[in-house]
């Protein structure tokens, strides 16, 4: 059927931390995880070698039914409350292992990975997740490599136990991918015992759509080969052929990553940092703000010489042909066609400036908000340090008053086992001004 290796799996501990560090920085549109050095996705590759199932087939296409109760009565002669979305497709056992599954479960695991940030954890099988950040970001420590040389991947690896709570260790998380020295490639794993790889190798490295039913996704795998641009298809024909044809492979012409980079940064400024140590990056995004103000300030001029242009010539063709146009125009007809092409070339420059000029306020009124919450932020850490300055001369002044209040208890002490019973006077007088000295030494913590 093609699901037998995943049933042979180990049962892996949930890391609750390590998915939700990932899943914050998952971009739905690009369909792929930002990370401070750019795009990383899990890929066909990874689905084959981690937990071995089919990616090579016949795609998962179809539609959902809104309610399963019927066909699983019939199909499994029991009465199921839940929905099952494969099941369709169970229905012939002895087509059910041409199918590719594999990508199918990266669509979902997609699907899963956009849900609503309010979800603490994603559906699906976390185990795939977990062992490709073991593999890709090895650094973070958080796999063990309990039974090595096991096939498929998964098998060999379990979560390391973690006594901290989970907030804790999601900050450390987030703090590490904020700070992560370089990174990793695939970890040179070989094929032996793989012989499925085999034929699933020709998918590796190329940007398909991966389908689930009525779930279509693409695979980026572009994006991560310094890339922004993105594809979109809205027929799900030419998304099965693309399917069938495998894909496009992933090819790049760039020489550096310079431009890669340089788009990354603007399109994400300081989002790319999770961790309360780069949470509040205003002056990356004034920075960022301020490259694509220059950036749409280039644009409008371009769109205004362009349109300066196109006038004149319009103005050229006009005076070129006014003398012969000026009877057909008192006889009732039309100007040259050359003429009302240029004419509504000016209209449509002369309507792109206007966005350009609109997009170019939107971006000066933000960047100008940016730098004043900027100078609020700066502000108000001025006042934070001030307070902490004052809280450490209290904080002073009442360790000097319990030293005094220690030093009176000390004297009541004395004068309680000097003095005769009878003369009360003074030590009340001490037990009062005693009193009154931690009052005031509470007042001051």
């Amino acid at each position: 059927m093609g699901l037998s290796r995943v049933f042979r799996m180990e049962r892996m501990r949930a890391d609750s931390a390590l998915t939700q560090a990932l899943r914050s920085r998952w971009d739905a549109e690009a369909t792929a995880f930002v990370f401070p050095w750019g795009h990383m996705i899990p890929s066909l590759e990874d689905v084959s070698r981690i937990i071995g199932l089919r990616i090579y087939g016949r795609p998962v296409s179809g539609y959902t039914y809104p309610c399963y109760h019927d066909l699983a009565e019939r199909l499994l002669e029991l009465p199921v409350e839940l929905h099952y979305r494969f099941l369709p497709l169970l229905e012939d056992l002895g087509e059910v292992g041409g199918y590719a599954w594999g990508a199918a479960f990266l669509a979902h695991q997609f699907d899963s990975l956009g849900a609503s940030e309010r979800q603490t954890s994603i559906s699906g099988f976390f185990p795939f997740l977990q062992v490709w950040a073991y593999l890709h970001l090895p650094s973070l420590g958080r796999g063990d490599l309990a039974r090595p040389g096991l096939v498929p991947i998964a098998r060999c690896w379990d979560s390391l136990r973690d006594s901290r709570n989970l907030g804790d260790q999601l900050e450390r998380l987030q703090e590490a991918i904020d700070s992560y020295p370089h990174l990793d490639s695939y970890l040179g794993e070989g094929d032996e015992g793989q012989p499925w790889l085999v034929q699933a190798r020709p998918y590796f490295g190329r940007s398909v759509w991966l389908h689930a039913l009525n779930l279509v996704l693409p695979l980026h795998l572009h994006l991560s080969q310094r890339s922004l641009g993105l594809r979109q298809s809205v027929w799900a024909k030419e998304q099965i052929d693309n399917w069938e044809c495998r894909g496009k492979a992933v090819k790049s012409d760039a020489t550096t990553d310079d431009a890669y980079l340089l788009a990354y940064a603007l399109k994400y400024g300081g989002k790319v940092y999770k961790s309360a140590r780069h949470q509040v990056d205003i002056a990356g995004e004034v920075t960022s703000l301020r490259a694509l103000l220059y950036s749409a300030v280039q644009d409008r001029e371009a769109a205004q010489r362009q349109t300066a242009e196109l006038r004149r010539e319009l103005e050229r063709v006009r005076s070129t042909g006014a003398g012969g146009a000026s009877s057909s125009r008192a006889a009732g007809g039309s100007p040259s066609l050359l003429e009302a092409q240029l004419a509504g070339a000016v209209l449509r420059t002369e309507e792109a400036q206007r966005h350009l000029e609109e997009r170019e306020r939107d971006l000066q009124l933000t960047t100008e908000h940016a730098m004043d919450l900027q100078g609020q932020r700066d502000q108000l850490q001025r006042e934070v340090r001030a307070t902490q300055s004052e809280r450490d001369q209290l904080r002073i002044r009442a360790e000097a008053a319990e030293a005094q209040v220690a030093e009176e208890t000390k004297e009541l002490a004395a004068l309680r086992v000097q003095r005769p019973p009878e003369d009360k006077e003074e030590v009340t007088r001490l037990r009062a001004e005693l009193l009154a000295q931690q009052a005031v030494a509470r007042s001051l913590q």
